[in-house]
């Protein structure tokens, strides 16, 4: 049976084709309708025609395997999935908001709006990294928002889910992607890293600061080579109301060796978000090009470079840098558990030696008066927090940008410390539990509901009784 071809109108399994609404190079976008679903959905086809398509074949089989194994906001809901032996079709809700295309050609964009549209991508890539998924394909045309700001990403067909077969990569050995974005390793065949959506983030970054592409716009392979050994034009020269701290997570996100970036990207969120915290290196204070002997050092130690290391599997990746949010009673009669908490920190820091610790303090804002800002002694109660931080985890033994410090104000502790965890991407939250009373048996304790709503795991610490300072 031949395959049929879509035209408006068409019936099939019960949709009907509407109106053409997108014509690209490998694929079509129909407006659909069905009469069990009110959902405004669309209806995708691959464009096959009578010549070489094995490429866009297998790329809408990879697009049919991974979509409906997606779930959450950042991706389209799969409503159903047409055989190849009929006409190969994939139906999706319809997205309200636009392509990011159009904001991408405002850039550059006044700093604070950089940094938000880095973070709301950084945070719904990491969600997609979490379903075993990498993109492989990131670039403006396949990045939509919903009606209330939410990134969506579209288009899988390159992309690589860590439990499937990589079927691009067993049927074609040519590098895939858009060249522009594209991360060296993708162009040295690797398909299997995370970081390679990481290295097309920080290629996004860049062009939203500067209003330029990283790399240019090569239309060759030959040409995606250079980045091997060429880098690219400092931001900051570009345009210098870019901050030192920006352009230093701009260029780690686009360091060669994939070791060498950001190893997830809730890390580079992390650091979008607390940008004081930032080491700046060589890296956020360069403001020239490579010098051209610069240049041919880097061109004669990159040139006959076949491949990086391998990475872990995609969830050894993510695990491998968590983050760890350690919330640290400061009060005086809790001294014993904060020591206590302190060592359970160091012994995980030695499970998992790459891991970022965000220390975290809450005041309850409900025991302070409206302009209450200092203690009885006189003292800032927030600055004190924040020194009473840093002075507890000095035994940590961490350099600067493995370590954050948060001063969180809330009536509610278990609301301040759940909002954090959440709003971070954290992985694992160590925190102390006070003695046992009356009171917490009945109305409960802050430990027992971040551990009974955290969104990742808890460790929670508790002296023995008899040596629990507030039982004396």
């Amino acid at each position: 049976m031949p395959l049929i071809r879509p035209t408006e109108g068409l019936q099939i399994d019960g949709f009907t084709l509407g109106p053409l609404l997108h014509r690209g190079g490998f694929a079509t976008v129909w407006e659909v309708t069905h009469p069990d679903h009110a959902l405004p959905m669309i209806l995708k086809v691959p464009t096959i025609l009578d010549g070489d398509d094995g490429p866009t074949i297998v790329g809408f089989e990879v697009e049919q395997m991974i979509m409906p194994r997606l779930t959450g906001p950042h991706v389209p809901k799969v409503i159903a999935v047409g055989d190849f032996a009929v006409m190969p079709y994939l139906v999706t809700e319809r997205i309200a908001g636009a392509s990011l295309l159009a904001l991408f050609g405002t850039a550059p964009l006044p700093v604070p709006q950089v940094v938000d549209w880095a973070a709301r991508i950084a945070s719904a890539l990491h969600a997609l990294h979490r379903q075993h998924v990498i993109h492989l394909d990131l670039k403006p045309d396949n990045i939509l928002t919903r009606a209330d700001g939410t990134i969506v990403f579209i288009d899988f067909g390159l992309s690589r889910h860590d439990r499937l077969p990589d079927l691009l990569a067993e049927e074609f050995s040519i590098p895939m992607g858009t060249f522009p974005y594209i991360a060296p390793e993708q162009y040295l065949r690797r398909r299997d890293d995370l970081r390679s959506d990481v290295f097309a983030l920080g290629a996004m970054i860049y062009e939203l600061a500067t209003g330029k592409l990283p790399f240019g716009k090569p239309e060759r392979l030959k040409q995606v080579r250079r980045r091997l050994w060429r880098r690219p034009v400092p931001p900051r020269k570009l345009n210098p109301e870019i901050p030192e701290w920006l352009q230093e997570v701009i260029l780690r996100a686009l360091e060669v060796d994939p070791a060498k970036r950001y190893q997830s990207a809730a890390q580079l969120l992390f650091d979008l978000q607390h940008p004081v915290q930032v080491e700046i290196t060589e890296r956020g204070r360069r403001t020239e090009t490579d010098s051209t002997l610069a240049l041919f050092r880097r061109w004669r130690k990159m040139r006959r470079v076949r491949g990086f290391a391998p990475p872990p599997g995609l969830p050894a990746q993510i695990d491998k840098a968590p983050i760890l949010m350690v919330a640290v009673d400061l009060s005086p009669e809790t001294e014993g558990l904060a020591d206590r908490l302190l060592m359970s920190v160091q012994r995980m820091l030695v499970i998992q030696p790459d891991a970022r610790v965000a220390c975290v303090n809450v005041i309850k804002t409900a025991r302070l008066g409206i302009d209450q800002v200092v203690d009885d002694a006189g003292n800032h109660i927030h600055v004190s927090r924040l020194v009473g931080l840093r002075t507890w985890a000095a035994g940590l033994d961490l350099t600067e940008e493995r370590v954050t410090f948060s001063v969180l104000e809330n009536p509610d502790p278990g609301t301040a410390i759940l909002d954090y965890a959440a709003h971070n991407h954290v992985d694992h939250i160590l925190m102390g539990a006070r003695g046992h009373s009356t009171t917490r048996r009945f109305l409960g304790s802050v430990s027992s509901r971040v551990v009974a709503e955290a969104p990742c795991s808890v460790t929670v610490i508790r002296l023995p009784q008899l040596e629990d300072p507030t039982e004396a």
